[in-house]
């Protein structure tokens, strides 16, 4: 039997609630876990569950997407036959579900060329490690037409059903009323079976700065850092040739993941910091989030923050958030002891 699979993600939403983080770039391509961006884990999902043809369907903000993937190469995806596809969307107004027909049908040749039965489609949001294998034997054991992936009761945006099935769906979506895959699974009069499938592992939804700062410090915790990062089941990224990560002879650090290339020289508590940040002496970080190549000079005080990548921080620089509402400092910017006298 063919069980192949082809994988779909929808890169298009917007959300509001992410402010500044996107800003510049998609939801997809947001920073997270030290060395990750958001869009590494279900892809990574695919990839280990042996989908060797993944489309992306991006919107907005999408040029920094395209150069962290690439050629897909980090993710065995430049490849021959199958591989890695962008499919930009020109769509205007969409439903803001996942999985719009307007968008596929608009690429429907790309689907019709593909060999593979099955696919799956999910959002480019979602923290999990998760196997779509064992999802599509249950979809092919139950004899579902439509498999939608549930989490604590709650979507999770991933969806599986047959090839032929999607295309026909997104050919007469004028006809038959159904804007996106959720709105076939949402209809109780429809003709398809929809299966719901219970996902049991760590999820994380990331659509809002609390989301973010909330599921971003979870990873501190042992027993989700490992339901997250599977040695069998890798979360791939982009490759970066950095140095380790240099630690001065007064510097302390408890509870943290600290990527490579950082230079630690002050004290770091309960935090993640990204690849190339330094942290200056007499300095004082706790639960808070660094992004890459921040400069953190001597004598601050960061508590409850979400640095983005490039800022720079001066000496004698105090910024305090709260843990239900961190404070962001948007990418590039220059925060200075007097811009908080």
């Amino acid at each position: 039997m063919n069980k192949s699979m082809l994988g779909i993600i929808d890169a298009t939403i917007h959300n509001e609630e992410m402010k500044e983080l996107t800003f510049k770039r998609s939801i997809a391509a947001v920073p997270f876990g030290g060395r990750y961006r958001l869009i590494d884990f279900v892809l990574s999902n695919m990839v280990n569950s042996e989908i060797h043809s993944v489309a992306i369907f991006p919107r907005f903000q999408y040029r920094s997407l395209m150069d962290h993937l690439g050629s897909g190469k980090q993710w065995d995806l430049d490849r021959k036959r199958d591989g890695l596809f962008f499919f930009p969307s020109s769509v205007g107004e969409v439903d803001g579900n996942t999985g719009s027909f307007q968008h596929f049908k608009e690429n429907e040749d790309f689907f019709l060329r593909s060999t593979q039965k099955y696919v799956v489609i999910s959002n480019s949001y979602t923290v999990c490690n998760m196997n779509f294998k064992v999802m599509l034997e249950r979809h092919l054991n139950n004899r579902c037409d439509i498999t939608h992936v549930l989490h604590q009761e709650e979507s999770m945006d991933i969806f599986i059903l047959e090839k032929d099935l999607l295309v026909k769906l997104f050919m007469n979506y004028e006809k038959n009323g159904y804007g996106s895959i959720m709105d076939v699974v949402h209809d109780m009069n429809s003709d398809y079976k929809v299966c719901n499938y219970e996902f049991t592992g760590y999820a994380a939804v990331i659509d809002s700065i609390e989301s973010y700062y909330k599921h971003s410090l979870e990873l501190l915790n042992p027993s989700v850092w490992q339901e997250v990062f599977k040695k069998n089941q890798p979360i791939l990224t982009k490759v970066k040739d950095e140095p380790p990560t240099s630690y001065g002879k007064d510097a302390y650090v408890k509870n943290c993941m600290i990527a490579n290339g950082a230079i630690i020289e002050g004290h770091v508590e309960n935090s993640i910091i990204f690849r190339g940040v330094k942290v200056g002496k007499g300095t004082v970080i706790k639960n808070s989030i660094v992004m890459q190549k921040g400069v953190i000079g001597s004598n601050c005080v960061l508590e409850s923050v979400i640095l983005d990548k490039d800022v720079k921080v001066e000496d004698g620089t105090a910024i305090t958030g709260k843990l239900d509402s961190p404070y962001l400092v948007r990418k590039g910017t220059v925060q200075g002891a007097l811009m908080n006298s």
